[in-house]
């Protein structure tokens, strides 16, 4: 009876020991890996890893932190413009939280390039680039983990809100000043100021309709075309697919778009209004009546053409939309 107490005490006593041998084994990796991984947000607030940091430091526990990683592509070979604009984002992000007062080690905001990491591409199956994800401190990352760039835009501000979403952590960007735009608007009032101090005597161009009339039919298009959205949103401005080198200018769902489309739309829909203003002046001018046939034909031209392109576009990002004009 006693031999076998004695063997139950030995027994839980090698447990017990190799159990807590085990935890400060554990906790001296975690203290290990938090030290280094401080060590480098000290110096670049964007960790650079390759694929055995990613392993050692994101995929293998212990580990108590978040990690958000943008997996981009910036080698001039990839030709990768929107990677290039995603990255000057993530950096102000990156660098407004490391800098922050708020700064702890429960997030490390780290990059992961193609050709510094493709093993991590391609244990992750992942096939596009620029790409965020989160890797939460606990568990495996879920659908919401990964960023939604097409929908949201790679602007600081968007990745943020995301970040706070998934880590509860509030990061608020701050920007490095711009001088270029206060300096612009300087430049262009100070050239308006000039040319009306040179026309003092003549300001008549002031009272005419039809400056303002084109002025404000300026700032119609150009908010007709979704460039508030951009300016809010910060989207790429365009796609380009790795696998197959396709540019796409033209976004595929109606939850987001690219500036090249905003583009496209303005001038399709200042080509529609060119066609409305031929119509309405070969109706009302007193030019001789060919000149009025060549500007009504061209009228009609203009507003049937770019309005079936204008319908094409809504159709492909509607999808299910049953209506077309001229083209599919």
């Amino acid at each position: 009876m006693f031999r076998k107490l004695f063997f139950l005490l030995f027994f839980i006593f090698v447990f017990y020991y190799e159990a807590t041998d085990a935890q400060k084994k554990k906790e001296t990796l975690l203290s290990e890996k938090v030290t280094q991984m401080m060590e480098w947000a000290s110096k670049r607030s964007v960790i650079r890893m390759n694929g055995d940091k990613f392993r050692r430091f994101v995929k293998a526990p212990p580990r108590n932190y978040s990690v958000v990683i943008m997996f981009t592509a910036l080698q001039p070979q990839r030709q990768c413009g929107v990677c290039k604009q995603a990255d000057e984002e993530f950096q102000v992000l990156a660098n407004s939280w490391r800098y922050s007062s708020a700064f702890t080690n429960k997030v490390f905001f780290a990059s992961v390039d193609f050709d510094e990491g493709s093993d991590v591409f391609q244990m992750l199956n992942m096939n596009s680039a620029p790409t965020f994800l989160h890797f939460p401190s606990k568990g495996k990352p879920r659908k919401s983990d990964t960023y939604e760039l097409q929908v949201r835009g790679f602007a600081a501000e968007q990745l943020a809100r995301w970040v706070a979403d998934r880590t509860d952590v509030q990061i608020r960007v701050i920007r490095p000043p711009n001088y270029a735009g206060p300096l612009l608007l300087g430049f262009l009032l100070a050239v308006i100021g000039g040319l009306a101090y040179l026309r003092r005597n003549n300001l008549e161009f002031l009272f005419n309709k039809n400056v303002w009339a084109f002025s404000a039919l300026c700032f119609v298009l150009i908010m007709t075309s979704g460039q508030m959205w951009n300016h809010i949103r910060g989207p790429p401005y365009a796609h380009k697919n790795p696998s197959t080198g396709q540019v796409s200018y033209i976004h595929g769902s109606s939850q987001a778009q690219f500036v090249a489309e905003t583009h496209i739309v303005l001038l399709f829909n200042a080509a529609v209004t060119m066609g409305i203003v031929l119509l309405c002046e070969a109706a009302t001018s007193d030019v001789d009546i060919g000149k009025r046939k060549i500007m009504c034909v061209a009228g009609i031209s203009l507003v049937v053409l770019f309005f079936s392109w204008l319908l094409s576009i809504f159709r492909a990002k509607y999808h299910g939309y049953p209506y077309s004009f001229l083209m599919s």
